[in-house]
């Protein structure tokens, strides 16, 4: 696995390995619970794995466009300087659906094994340097930007979690 695949599985498994049914259903008001957030995770890695399985299954090389000014800052902001902006509404794909936590984590942790595999694939395909999708929100990424994005976002995710398990002890 990835350096910043498995640093961040990781952290997802260290900061759930206790949860108890408290801890996995506690939310602020209006905001996600713990399940939730692992939910969202797990959905976000099998969205980006299935859409580059099906782009690799199309044949050709992926279609991407340049990176719009909004894109590009928000890459710059995000992959570069490492800072997930709070609050941006989830696209609906990656929205959670009420998994229980341990079955959350589970789907949360195959999906980021598969993602894992479909990056490397795309990259073994289509190389390194040249993007090799877009991201819905932050465009045109490379394999190595798709990792640190998803390290970034997951990451902000674990810490989230962390202060509210830290809160409720």
């Amino acid at each position: 696995m990835d350096a910043w695949l498995n640093r961040l599985r990781k952290e997802i498994t260290e900061t759930t390995a206790d949860l108890n049914d408290s801890d996995w259903n506690r939310a602020s008001r209006g905001r996600w619970c713990n399940a939730e957030i692992v939910e969202h995770l797990g959905r976000s890695y099998g969205t980006t794995a299935k859409m580059l399985e099906l782009k690799m299954g199309v044949g050709g090389p992926p279609q991407i466009r340049a990176a719009r000014v909004r894109e590009f800052l928000l890459r710059v902001l995000i992959v570069d300087l490492q800072i997930f902006p709070s609050g941006a509404k989830a696209p609906d794909m990656v929205i959670p659906k009420g998994a229980p936590g341990p079955s959350a984590l589970k789907q949360a942790l195959s999906n980021l094994e598969r993602m894992d595999v479909a990056i490397a694939t795309a990259e073994e395909r289509w190389g390194s340097q040249d993007p090799i999708a877009m991201h819905l929100i932050i465009g045109p990424l490379t394999a190595d930007q798709w990792r640190k994005f998803h390290y970034i976002h997951g990451h902000h995710h674990v810490l989230q979690m962390r202060q509210r398990l830290r809160a409720s002890r």
